[in-house]
């Protein structure tokens, strides 16, 4: 099927509900057969009027919708709406807000930052993919940088400042620490406790192949490295660059993310900050370049790819898992 290119395309195209049934159908069964979610069977018919499948085979929930057994699953929003917004947070360099969605869409305030967290978990990182350490190639540069998000000081009470210190981290912040491996032009992220020596190369460890040429500032905590890696040290103080030794590209990353955390989303609670580094960490690694020439729908395509399988409840996002509902 023929997808839309640009954001009015994609309004115009899914405004249709048979192009979104025939376009989820070709995202999650290329082969074009549809299986039922719950037993896998390809004994399944299309209720036009209701816009449900049904599985033949003798099992309960027999009827289901494309939205079954992703991320959409269990909302009444309709696909119309959940396929363009997928497209919008895909592509929004800074982000979207939650209020933004709200008067765009047509749809409530609180049901579009659930929407907007569902479909950053489909963004996230493949498990496989996150498994697979960075560096290791003959060529291969890393750089590993942290980062400080949250609140400024100066603009607290005096008692609100002092219990934000004793959150822990500095001056009460949550610390990311980040690593960037230039030749995949890859970006991965860790929300790490502290700064200290042992729990920054304990991720370094975790997420760098031995013997890959490895980049930082000059902080003590990245002390004693040249044991395990070609470790080059840029020091702020004196020059930002040292022929190929520079932490300039997670700098880059770190301005994008905080442009889009103060600028868009203002307030994000540390709770929820992973999902928010799965967003920007997405539109980073499957940006356009020369070598791969990534447009919007290809972001917007890889997004759907990724929403199978995985289910986040308003339960979970909000922390009340287990409370009763009511």
């Amino acid at each position: 099927m023929e997808s839309p290119k640009t954001l009015q395309e994609a309004i115009k195209f899914f405004a249709d509900p048979e192009n979104c049934r025939q376009f989820m159908v070709e995202v999650r069964w290329p082969d074009g057969k549809v299986r039922c979610p719950n037993c896998g069977s390809e004994k399944v018919g299309y209720l036009a009027k209701a816009r449900l499948y049904v599985c033949y085979e003798k099992h309960a929930k027999a009827k289901f919708s494309l939205k079954v057994g992703t991320v959409y699953e269990d909302s009444a929003i309709p696909l119309e709406k959940w396929l363009v917004v997928t497209w919008l947070l895909s592509n929004s360099k800074n982000g979207i807000s939650s209020y933004e969605i709200h008067r765009a869409v047509g749809v409530s305030q609180k049901s579009a930052w659930f929407m907007l967290h569902r479909i950053r978990l489909a963004m996230k990182e493949a498990n496989a993919e996150a498994s697979i350490k960075l560096g290791g190639g003959p060529n291969s540069e890393v750089e590993t940088d942290e980062t400080f998000i949250g609140g400024q000081k100066r603009n607290m009470h005096a008692d609100k400042k002092l219990r934000y210190e004793k959150k822990g981290g500095a001056s009460g912040k949550t610390i990311v620490q980040g690593f960037l491996d230039r030749e995949l032009r890859k970006v991965r992220t860790k929300i790490v406790p502290n700064v200290k020596r042992e729990t920054l190369q304990k991720e370094i460890m975790q997420e760098v192949e031995f013997g890959t040429a490895l980049y930082t500032d000059d902080a003590v905590a990245y002390d004693e490295l040249h044991h395990l890696f070609v470790h080059g040290v840029v020091n702020k103080t004196e020059s930002y660059v040292r022929g190929r030794v520079h932490v300039n590209g997670m700098e880059n990353f770190w301005s994008l993310l905080k442009r889009g955390l103060n600028g868009t989303y203002v307030a994000v609670e540390p709770c929820h900050l992973e999902r928010y580094l799965d967003e920007q960490i997405f539109r980073y690694n499957n940006r356009g370049t020369k070598d791969n020439p990534l447009n919007d729908a290809d972001r917007f395509r890889l997004t759907l790819s990724q929403i199978v399988g995985k289910r986040l409840t308003f339960a979970e996002v909000t922390g009340k898992v287990g409370e009763t509902a009511f």
